[in-house]
């Protein structure tokens, strides 16, 4: 086993070619766009935060998604129109509530797990992404917000995570710019901020010196494997070409569920709707007046980064509302109001909204390892922490792929893809 495909070409594809070309395989990725990151790891919150590590299977989250279900500005929203899809993922949805509390504690682990290597990774490869060290503040506006986030904490910290508790003075004190009446916060001073295009485009040029070969613009359209050779059918240039590999790993995010039924494999991805505005800061006074510290408001669930001098980052809301891009001006409209609430001084002339889709499994844990086939691996479904998470989970895939060849003969394996159109 040494030649192996890749399919996406986002945060967990890149990051899984370079973990597999610097142990020595031959690795091909394919990518609908024509560059790296241009879905959902083009303009997310920017956060990695293993603070947000919890995961959603609680069951104020199921409360809260009936409560909101008919209010289109809902930090959460439902579409009630129904589909098999949709059923069955919020049935295992509610299956998993019971494992709520461990599967939070396995994702800040992970989480941590993930800092250094991604750190490393991109001191390697002298690539910038407006990296700012400066930890994440979650701030609360009631007591019962702040209580269950100390409760989270525990899970937290079970998992290896030191956050504490901050008054509304220390709030203010961490990020002065900040306007409002807070009941309490915590903060993770090891968290972290950046621009994940800008680090997915730079990891994606170091694949590429390491000999990864990188196909974008090409449309996968079947995949197929018979335990020892994976095939993959792809459209390129209006001309379709069949390519041949040992393996395949499936990376690409909410077409991973489809992907994965070509490979006899299930896969229970939902796409959930993420938005995001970059707030362009084109004024002295706006830069003044805009935050230097991440932030997360649980109520809103809205997240903020600051991207160098001239860009705020605000994201935040669910939508489950099936395979749907549009860019909705009542999803949009929450967080320029928030701008305008919780930093009055910065101007919203220049705001650049975005949405993309989150790959989210029922569990809200990544689907990482085999499938059933011998030469199938999958590193998706990572949901609101995919970047968080990519680094570690790359790094797994890539073990697990590296044992596997280790067991087969040499005699087996190929060197290169073969290509046929």
């Amino acid at each position: 086993m040494k030649s192996i495909a890749i399919i996406g070409g986002g945060i967990t594809g890149v990051t899984t070619a370079y973990a597999l070309a610097k142990r020595g395989f031959v690795v091909s990725l394919f990518e609908k766009h024509r560059y790296a990151a241009m879905e959902t790891s083009f303009a997310n919150g920017g956060q990695l935060s293993a603070s947000n590590a919890e995961v959603w299977t609680h069951p104020s989250t199921l409360l809260k998604g009936v409560k909101w279900m008919l209010k289109p500005d809902a930090p959460l929203l439902v579409n009630p129109k129904p589909s098999w899809h949709k059923l069955s993922w919020f049935a295992e949805f509610v299956a998993n509530i019971p494992r709520y509390e461990s599967n939070t504690t396995k994702t800040a682990r992970l989480a941590i797990a993930a800092r250094e290597q991604l750190f490393n990774w991109a001191s390697a490869e002298g690539i910038s992404f407006d990296l700012v060290k400066r930890g994440i503040l979650h701030i609360y506006r009631d007591r019962k917000g702040f209580d269950h986030a100390g409760r989270v904490s525990a899970l937290l910290a079970a998992g290896g995570l030191e956050r504490r508790a901050v008054t509304p003075q220390e709030i203010h004190a961490l990020e002065p710019t900040l306007a409002g009446q807070y009941y309490g916060g915590y903060y993770t001073e090891s968290d972290s901020t950046g621009d994940i295009h800008k680090f997915t485009i730079g990891m994606a040029a170091a694949i590429e010196r390491l000999g990864v070969s990188t196909w974008y613009g090409t449309s996968v359209k079947h995949v197929m494997s018979d335990g020892n050779e994976a095939t993959i059918v792809f459209e390129q240039n209006g001309e379709e070409v069949k390519a041949r590999f040992d393996a395949v790993v499936i990376a690409a995010g909410i077409a991973s569920r489809a992907l994965a039924a070509q490979l006899g494999d299930r896969v229970n991805i939902y796409p959930v709707k993420g938005y995001s505005i970059t707030v362009n800061l084109t004024d002295e006074a706006s830069q003044a007046a805009a935050p230097t510290i991440s932030l997360l408001d649980d109520e809103t669930k809205i997240v903020t980064s600051r991207l160098g001098v001239d860009r705020f980052r605000i994201a935040g809301t669910a939508e489950f509302n099936g395979d749907n891009r549009d860019i909705r001006a009542d999803r949009i409209r929450p967080l320029t109001d928030w701008v305008a609430r919780c930093f009055p001084g910065v101007s919203t002339r220049q705001v650049v909204p975005w949405a993309g889709l989150r790959p989210m499994m029922p569990d809200m844990m990544p689907r990482v390892g085999r499938g059933k086939k011998p030469n199938v691996f999958y590193n998706t479904g990572h949901g609101h922490l995919g970047w968080t998470l990519s680094a570690a989970t790359a790094d797994q895939v890539a073990q697990i792929i590296g044992s596997a060849a280790a067991q087969l003969s040499s005699g087996i394996a190929s060197v290169s893809p073969r290509a046929t159109a």
